[in-house]
């Protein structure tokens, strides 16, 4: 298995990644790769919600429970 711990490893990387794409578009993807993780959270987050509000009880139930 490949072990990246090594700061020479990461500098590496980082020199293969500028050479492929340049110093101009790394800022673009980058920019890009943020706006990806946001709306992934987002809606993870919003997957969450829906969940939470289908196990929880309707007050129409909550109120049918308290009169028997």
């Amino acid at each position: 298995m490949l072990d990246f711990s090594s700061p020479m490893h990461l500098i590496l990387i980082l020199l293969v990644v500028v050479l492929l794409f340049g110093g101009r578009k790394i800022p673009e993807l980058m920019k890009g790769i943020g706006e990806g993780m946001k709306e992934f959270k987002k809606a993870s987050r919003l997957d969450d919600d829906s969940q939470k509000k289908e196990t929880e009880p309707k007050e129409s139930e909550i109120k049918v429970a308290e009169k028997k």
